[in-house]
């Protein structure tokens, strides 16, 4: 039932919006003046055909194709050849993305329930409707972007591994690299997310055997004694049956009340161990991830490069500060999760707690982030010269609006990501919010050109990790969600500008 209702909630938005959008905007804009040209070549039968301003690979027009396919009224199905063409129409192709976005709040409800069994249907569909709205997601639902798509595959990716479909996840996680070749981190992020899943549980099982077979030595001493260890390991037992789809969120009890060093360190040493006793059944599941990746690999030697086109206007580099906007601009789209008083007050607390590690790792992450915004803040050509993305204004009214700006912001940046791992680790263990965060920094550090859009797949890594159960945040959240929409929506449909040295109507966008 839950799946229904997201679903039509979702629905309820998409399709009106989707039909104001094609209405007031029915020619291609910004970057579909490349996508949705070449996704008509592919309609006309045209495979061989390539735009070199095209950098990502061509899986999106692939389920464009499927999408209109599944439009065509079965009279026409003998006559795809010439049907296909008069389908693949603008607001036709947009609607690929609508149709995704009702697909993609139904697998993050699904990634939720399974996450938070313990959560009613009620709150999931709450929490799976307001993550529909997040702002860049939302607004890209409505053109003909990579985007939606990108979401959609690695989440499925992600909800196939949770279900130990590890076969399945991998061709998924294929289909994300074909979409958005970044998307590769995405998958190792995902497999290695299944490695500490299963070895963890490996763990936690011998453990209750070995505890169990302790607690069955001591059933001679009397009948009693005999009576509590057989209820004991009944409780065990069904526990155990009950928590099946927990254990991707399993603790080791010792780590977790351990400084935050040693802990990752036990936990390093746990899955290391564990991953050796079952290094069989690992290399089993997890070999269909390796052939993606080596697939990848000769990609890479073959294109000489990661983009497939403008591989000089997006070539990689060391872009450090690219991590720190994105911890500002997840927490600012996550404000009622970070800034409150009860949640500055427990993340003290945990710094309190171990004083001088504490203040250590906050010294070194404010030296870090001062380099990093010193020596590796990039302002992209495209980023000074395009005043349609928000971002051309972040950048001259708030970073650059004086010198000193961009180092008084680090304690933001700082806070930001302190903030971040803090609620993590209240659901996930520190060797997965550690390799959340190489994962991050791996997409985002090489790439040149700040993007809001480059930050939604970590983002909807972080919240759905969120142990946040109390409607009144999420409410909050999807208010400010709603505003934004409404204020981004308003401004690229109803406040249209000209450039005097480019003919056509320029609009603002995320």
């Amino acid at each position: 039932m839950g799946r229904i209702a997201t679903a039509a909630i979702v629905s309820l938005w998409v399709i009106p919006v989707s039909v104001l959008v094609n209405r007031i905007v029915p020619d291609t804009y910004m970057d579909e003046i490349f996508h949705i040209p070449q996704a008509q070549k592919y309609c006309n039968g045209d495979f061989m055909s390539w735009d070199p301003m095209i950098t990502t690979p061509p899986g999106l027009y692939y389920l464009s194709l499927v999408h209109v396919a599944a439009l065509l009224p079965s009279k026409y199905v003998l006559q795809l050849a010439s049907s296909f063409p008069e389908a693949c129409s603008t607001a036709v192709l947009r609607s690929v993305n609508g149709v995704l976005a009702v697909l993609c709040s139904i697998i993050v409800y699904e990634i939720i329930t399974h996450l938070r069994p313990a959560l009613d249907d009620r709150k999931a569909t709450l929490f799976a409707a307001v993550l529909a709205l997040y702002p860049v997601h939302w607004f890209f639902t409505f053109l003909y972007y990579t985007d939606v798509a990108s979401l959609t595959a690695v989440l499925a990716m992600y909800l196939a591994c949770l279900k130990k479909k590890y076969l399945f996840s991998a061709l998924l996680g294929a289909m994300a690299v074909v979409i958005r070749q970044t998307n590769i981190i995405w998958m190792l992020f995902v497999a290695c997310s299944g490695v500490i899943d299963i070895t963890m549980a490996h763990q936690k099982d011998s453990v209750e055997v070995d505890d169990s077979k302790a607690s069955n030595k001591g059933t001679n001493l009397s009948a009693l004694n005999t009576s509590v260890n057989v209820s004991s390991n009944l409780k065990r037992r069904k526990s155990r049956g009950n928590s099946k789809a927990n254990q991707h969120i399993f603790y080791p009890s010792n780590a977790s009340s351990a400084s935050p060093t040693l802990g990752l360190l036990h936990e390093i040493q746990a899955i290391v161990l564990s991953s050796w006793r079952i290094k069989w059944e690992l290399l089993v599941s997890f070999s269909p991830f390796f052939f993606v990746l080596l697939a990848f690999v000769a990609f890479l030697l073959w294109n000489g490069s990661v983009v497939l086109g403008a591989k000089e206007a997006h070539a990689v580099s060391p872009h450090f500060a690219q991590i720190m906007y994105f911890s500002i601009v997840s927490t600012l789209f996550a404000a009622p999760l970070h800034f409150t008083i009860g949640h500055a007050l427990d993340l003290f607390q945990s710094f309190w707690k171990n004083r001088l590690l504490g203040f250590l790792l906050l010294f070194l992450a404010s030296i870090a982030s001062l380099l990093s915004v010193h020596f590796f803040s990039i302002a992209h050509p495209y980023l000074l010269a395009d005043n349609r993305h928000y971002t051309f204004y972040l950048w001259r009214k708030i970073i650059i609006f004086h010198w000193s700006m961009k180092y008084l912001l680090v304690p933001f940046y700082v806070y930001s990501w302190f903030s971040i791992f803090r609620l993590l680790g209240k659901t996930r263990m520190r060797i997965w919010t550690l390799v959340y965060f190489f994962a991050t920094s791996a997409v985002l550090i090489p790439a040149p050109l700040i993007e809001f859009r480059y930050y939604t797949i970590p983002f909807y890594f972080f919240i759905l990790h969120t142990s946040i159960s109390d409607s009144r945040s999420w409410l909050l959240i999807g208010i400010l969600y709603t505003v934004l929409n409404a204020f981004t929506m308003t401004m690229f449909l109803f406040r249209p500008f000209h450039w005097d040295h480019e003919p056509g109507v320029q609009r603002f966008i995320w």
